[in-house]
């Protein structure tokens, strides 16, 4: 089933993955700090979903936001939201592989969960060089995945809310992942997990430099909720791995 297809199922329900403590107390508050200030900066947001990084720079006070996503169901849910109560998000439906080109470039660019849906090396560069185009020179572009050196025998992330299993099936570009989110009821989707150099070789490839892999930590008030303990399995397997580069 292709990212759209399965994307099309999960529609709202997709919202509620970031109310999970693995959401919540780690990836989202990691996410917004590593990209920072983006007071008048035009964003643009690859593989947008619902539009969650959208609204939250928005609110954060960006100019121009796009969210661009594959699945129409995800943009709908996203316009819907903006609709009532409405932020000045712009949401399209856009394959990030055949993205469209814009009149002004954007000053700063995220992928989230974007790079693990193409199946090979070629569409990867694709998606890289299409991003890379669609930014200004000396852009910082931020990418959020499931980190490449993953152990699926190691400590699981399920205490924070999602499970990770092998499919059992691989692409090009690295092995195939079942990642479940733990709601009631549990929503899955299987996606590809890119090793390191996939990633390095085709952002060097499209243009971009300074690549820096950045870990997901638990921030203060996960830690003050759960105490340090409770995250110990996340510290020892991190599932998530971010990284930045510069166009």
């Amino acid at each position: 089933m292709s990212a759209q297809q399965q994307y099309d199922e999960i529609g709202e329900a997709y919202e509620g993955f970031k109310a999970l403590p693995l959401e919540q107390y780690a990836v989202v508050p990691g996410f917004l700090a590593l990209v920072g200030d983006v007071s008048g900066k035009s964003v643009l947001d690859l593989a947008s979903g619902t539009g969650f990084y959208s609204r939250e720079f928005k609110r954060r006070g960006a100019g121009d936001v796009l969210g661009i996503d594959v699945s129409g169901e995800m943009v709908a849910v996203a316009q819907g939201i903006e609709e009532r109560d409405p932020l000045g998000v712009r949401y399209e439906v856009g394959d990030a592989a055949e993205l469209r080109s814009f009149e002004e470039p954007f000053d700063i660019g995220l992928a989230v969960q974007l790079l693990n849906y193409a199946s090979d090396v070629a569409t990867t560069e694709r998606m890289c060089r299409n991003a890379h185009r669609s930014l200004k020179p000396g852009a910082e572009f931020f990418l959020l995945n499931q980190s490449p050196d993953f152990r699926f025998d190691g400590p699981t992330p399920e205490k924070y809310g999602f499970r990770s299993v092998l499919t059992g099936e691989e692409v090009e570009t690295g092995v195939q992942v079942r990642t479940t989110a733990l709601l009631d009821p549990p929503v899955s989707f299987v996606a590809n997990l890119p090793r390191r150099e996939v990633y390095e070789t085709c952002l060097k490839a499209a243009g971009f430099g300074e690549l820096t892999w950045i870990p997901v930590q638990v921030s203060q008030a996960g830690v003050r909720e759960f105490g340090a303990e409770h995250w110990a399995d996340l510290v020892a397997n991190p599932p998530l791995e971010m990284l930045r580069c510069r166009a």
